[in-house]
């Protein structure tokens, strides 16, 4: 018999449409459904009626998407464990509109992500989004952020804001991505293996358990392998994590540690000759076997190594009903990153043989080696009246970058005796990036229909670059900047039915340059001191349906933003970055979700995006640039921006029988086509994917429960660029997508 308490049975047993006394395979349902699902009435036709997500991100207080005035999506752990061996956010994330999350397959990397378009600038890491573990921020003070310590297998769920009302998260918030971990309600033991093509093998042990007193208490722990489809493609990644929660009568306690260890080689990109060539291949620069003998064949062994370790405290007070302050929250938290990356820069780049070049003085070398620390601080206010609540708060983060660069090489640049190793150090600086905020939100019920959201955030980014390193030509590139901004928003909600719900919503908004985007000027010199942040108006109008077999959310988004930041030249192994004036973005979006029939469920996203630069601007394709042999190359008005593409779409078709056990499903993903650079030069090709699953739970009776999921991803085994390395000054823009591949997945749990 089927349990109740059983939260992945009591969503199969709503989704489904099922009914007590109901035959499902060869179990009855004996239970009635509660939290958040209702039955019909026919028992041989009942049919599940969703209630609404209810999500925390952008809103003044936990509601439902349907009374928000703006587009939210929430991503629950089922489908986080559909969507593959919980490695990568592309692989569940896929279903949000308006959101493009490639996977690189290249683990020196991070995923490529854009929201509307934010983002999508990024050749590396996350830029243009804020997001957030438990509250904890993954994006530092400068707005650069990474997610690859992202705990998905331990994760409830996830929240995807699109739109105006992300401005409320302060600086190169263009959208906000936030994990919400689960908290140990059951005492229970967790064991998973994932195995899959290309040498994939993954193991993870969990365990939570209330501990008396109000304490709980999960702890997890998994280590991940893989040889990759390319060469030098392989990686290995450790996670751990723990979650203690405590919780009185009017307070609530949770302390979160995590550490990530990561070691992953870097197969770089390919130029579209080389990918049209072989699509599978890599770059023959970033493989290892230097031999000295020939110093023409020039092997890096490109790699990279990530440690991170981060640990927060939020503590939340209750105050009841008998005043207006109903509810305080305090977040601390702090943590240490540490990355060294041997590039592919020849030597003779780093190191000319005239001396007297400014390029070659200045230059920081083909090894980042930096350790990072960073902390910070949220206090939070909420009050309630009749109709109104209003949240105030205060915000202060801190970033310290002590970053290092050396030659990627011994001897002379000429002939060199080693390649891929640590040589002479050729940078030496402390960068530091600080940000404080006070951020306002009201929400106020003008009639019982109609609802008004008003916010403002108004901060200030101050950076600091102080160099070390300082002989000869190279000098002094010590410097600081510093960046402030109001960010207001307003969006009002109309409830025209029970069931459907239109809004609107408008703001202001505010990116400033990374640390990285500001460590180059435009003369290939130290800290760029003219780089300006770039300002965004955004408007959204917006629809959402919940009926009894069919939910739908719409929205239409127009974004222009003024001193757009874009590359001024990306040569060399360096980035200069420069403001090029402004541009347009808007779109449509569109999701679905559908149960025609028992056993039936159809769901469906899809994104129209129009993103191009409104003013012409120039950019430089080789160094030293400008020069007579290097001029710089127009940037027409109308390109569109690199990284971004006109159109996304996905889809699931899953079916249920119930004369056998498990759950199919067919998946399907497509892409148009991707501008590779601001020239619109080389655009990526579009493409289209699909995807087959199967997944099931085993009762095992007083053993527990075991968890199978079987996927084949890219069933067709289509060649297609997965993602792009957006103005690559070596051309090689093309990240290829994996081939055909299968995954096995193994999760038992047992209560104790």
């Amino acid at each position: 018999m089927l349990e109740c308490r059983d939260v992945v049975t009591k969503r199969f047993v709503a989704m489904w449409g099922l009914a007590k006394g109901q035959v499902w395979g060869p179990v009855v349902v004996s239970c009635a459904v509660a939290g958040g699902w209702t039955l019909g009435t026919a028992p041989a036709v009942a049919q599940a009626q969703p209630v609404d997500s209810v999500v925390v991100t952008g809103s003044a207080r936990a509601a439902r998407t349907l009374d928000l005035p703006f587009a939210v999506t929430a991503i629950d752990a089922q489908a986080l464990r559909s969507g593959g061996p919980m490695v990568n956010l592309s692989e569940a994330l896929v279903q949000v509109p308006g959101l493009v999350v490639n996977n690189r397959n290249n683990y020196a990397q991070d995923l490529q992500i854009s929201s509307r378009g934010f983002g999508a600038r990024a050749g590396f890491g996350v830029r243009g989004l804020r997001m957030y573990t438990d509250g904890l921020p993954a994006t530092m003070p400068d707005g650069q952020g990474q997610v690859a310590h992202f705990d998905l297998a331990g994760a409830q769920r996830i929240e995807v804001l699109r739109g105006p009302f992300s401005v409320l998260y302060g600086n190169s918030s263009g959208g906000v991505i936030a994990l919400f971990s689960a908290p140990a309600r059951e005492r229970q033991v967790e064991l998973s293996a994932d195995l899959g093509s290309f040498g994939l093998r993954q193991l993870r042990g969990a365990v939570a358990a209330p501990l008396g007193s109000g304490f709980d208490l999960r702890a997890s722990l998994s280590a991940m392998e893989t040889d990759g489809f390319r060469a030098q493609s392989s990686a290995d990644r450790q996670l751990a994590n723990v979650r203690l929660g405590w919780q009185g009568a009017t307070d609530r306690v949770v302390l979160l540690l995590s550490n990530h260890d990561q070691r992953a080689q870097d197969p770089l990109g390919l130029t579209p000759e080389a990918w049209s060539a072989d699509p599978r291949s890599t770059a023959r620069v970033a493989l290892e076997g230097y031999d000295a003998t020939v110093p023409t064949d020039l092997l890096y062994n490109t790699r990279k190594t990530i440690r991170q370790t981060q640990g927060g405290l939020r503590w939340v007070h209750d105050f009841g009903d008998s005043s207006a302050l109903k509810e305080s929250a305090l977040s601390v938290y702090g943590g240490s990153r540490g990355v060294t990356q041997f590039l592919a820069i020849p030597p003779t780049t780093q190191r000319g043989t005239n001396p007297a070049v400014l390029f070659w003085q200045r230059h920081g070398g083909g090894v980042v080696d930096f350790d990072r620390t960073y902390n910070g601080a949220d206090g939070r206010l909420q009050f309630g009246w009749t109709g109104v609540d209003l949240a105030i708060g205060l915000t202060v983060e801190r970033q310290t970058d002590e970053r290092r660069g050396f030659e990627n090489f011994t001897g002379g640049p000429a002939a060199p005796s080693a390649l891929g190793v640590v040589g002479e150090p050729r940078r030496d600086e402390t960068n530091r990036a600080t940000s404080r905020d006070a951020y306002a939100q009201l929400d106020w019920a003008l009639t019982p229909t109609v609802s008004a959201t008003a916010g403002l955030r108004s901060g200030r980014v101050a950076v600091d670059v102080s160099d070390r390193y300082v002989g000869g030509l190279n000098l002094d590139d010590s410097g600081n900047l510093a960046y402030s901004y109001t960010n207001p928003v307003l969006g009002l909600r109309w409830r025209v039915q029970p069931a459907w719900s239109l809004h609107a919503s408008v703001a202001r908004g505010f990116e400033s340059p990374t640390l990285g985007e500001l460590a180059y000027s435009a003369d290939n010199s130290g800290f760029n001191r003219t780089l300006l942040g770039q300002t965004s108006r955004q408007l959204e109008v917006g629809s959402k349906w919940r009926g009894n077999q069919v939910s739908v959310d719409g929205a239409l988004f127009a974004v222009d933003t003024h001193n757009e930041i874009g590359v001024r030249t990306n040569t060399g192994g360096r980035s200069a970055f420069q403001n090029v004036g402004r541009t347009r973005r808007y779109g449509a979006e569109l999701s679905t979700a559908w149960r025609p029939a028992a056993g039936w469920r159809l769901q469906a996203a899809a994104t129209v995006l129009h993103a191009a630069y409104r003013d012409g601007f120039s950019t430089c394709t080789a160094a030293p640039c400008p020069s007579t042999a290097n001029p710089a190359v127009p940037v027409d008005a109308g390109n569109r921006i690199a990284g971004t593409q006109r159109a996304t779409a996905s889809a699931e078709l899953a079916w249920l029988p119930g004369w056998m056990p498990g759950e199919w499903a067919l998946e399907a993903r497509g892409q148009a086509r991707t501008a590779a650079n601001d020239t619109n030069g080389v655009f990526a090709p579009g493409f289209g994917l699909v995807n087959l699953r199967w997944q099931h739970t085993w009762a095992l009776g007083a053993a527990g429960e075991l968890q199978t999921l079987l996927r084949v991803d890219n069933l067709a085994d289509r060649a297609y660029v997965g993602s792009v390395i957006v103005n690559d000054g070596n051309r090689r823009f093309f990240e290829p997508g994996a081939p055909r591949s299968a995954l096995v997945s193994l999760r038992w749990r047992h209560g104790f």
